[in-house]
């Protein structure tokens, strides 16, 4: 499978220049082969741009969403629209479950090839060191997987990476590829290398974390969105400019890696 790590320029609040940022990486990423394309978190307003999210947030049917299924569609590409503030009260009223009846939610979607939502992921930990996330957002309660290209995609969010807990349940169902959509900022770059790898090593399967790139007021995210394999290995990376990061990568290799390293038998729950 082909995957492509859009790392796209998000400006603070300019939610329509930011999904047709978006939508132009997914139509390159196809053009180029790509069978997956994975944005990063709150590509539509900016994560830093705080003021903002109440009166950019969108229902799962908003129009944000529905103009990058209709690009999935129209490419015949997997889309991880990876991640929206969600107005849950809208969702609510359009029939969706969600884990509160008002609120707001850092929701990622993940699209398949013919625009069908298959997943909707809402961030489980919320960042409160110097950020109003966790005073602004209400957390999410399901972490689904998805079937696709013969992996066992399963979804986090950014600061998800500091809590190993959650990718061992990830594990414990099967999944092979965990999709890590970022607002990772300077200068925490040695942390950026440090927890995706990390989760890829102990737990032997394929990371793929998507930052963007962008300049808020107090804040920078860093890019450097990297693809790495069973072993920690990076196999597509970038600086911190706007870049498609494609790798190619086999569900095989993680059952074959799996089984020259059986770590993961020797586990010890109790």
């Amino acid at each position: 499978m082909r995957l492509s790590l859009a790392q796209i320029e998000v400006r603070p609040a300019d939610v329509a220049g930011n999904v047709d940022r978006a939508v132009d990486a997914v139509e390159r990423a196809s053009a180029d082969g790509a069978d997956l394309v994975v944005l990063p978190e709150l590509f539509t307003v900016g994560y830093f741009a705080f003021e903002s999210y109440a009166r950019n947030a969108e229902p799962l049917d908003g129009e944000s969403l529905t103009g990058l299924r209709e690009t999935a569609a129209a490419e015949g590409v997997g889309v991880l629209a990876g991640s929206i503030v969600e107005d849950l009260a809208a969702s609510a009223d359009a029939g969706e479950p969600v884990p509160a009846e008002d609120g707001l939610a850092n929701t990622a979607v993940f699209f398949d090839r013919d625009g069908e939502r298959r997943a909707v992921y809402r961030k489980h930990h919320l960042f409160g060191y110097g950020s109003a996330e966790s005073e602004l957002l209400v957390p999410g309660e399901r972490v689904p997987t998805v079937e696709f290209e013969g992996f066992t995609i399963g979804i986090t969010t950014c600061y998800d990476l500091r809590f190993p807990e959650l990718y061992r349940g990830l594990v414990d169902r099967g999944v092979t590829l965990a999709l890590v959509p970022s607002a990772w900022p300077y200068p925490r770059v040695e942390h950026w290398r440090l927890f995706p790898r990390t989760r890829a090593v102990e737990n032997l399967l394929y990371v793929a974390a998507a930052n963007g790139v962008g300049t808020f007021e107090d804040d920078e995210l860093l890019g450097r969105s990297t693809v790495y394999d069973p072993w920690g290995t990076a196999l597509a990376s970038s600086g911190d400019e706007p870049a498609l990061v494609t790798a190619e990568v086999d569900p095989a290799r993680v059952a074959s890696v799996r089984e020259e390293f059986p770590a993961l038998e020797d586990r010890r729950t109790r």
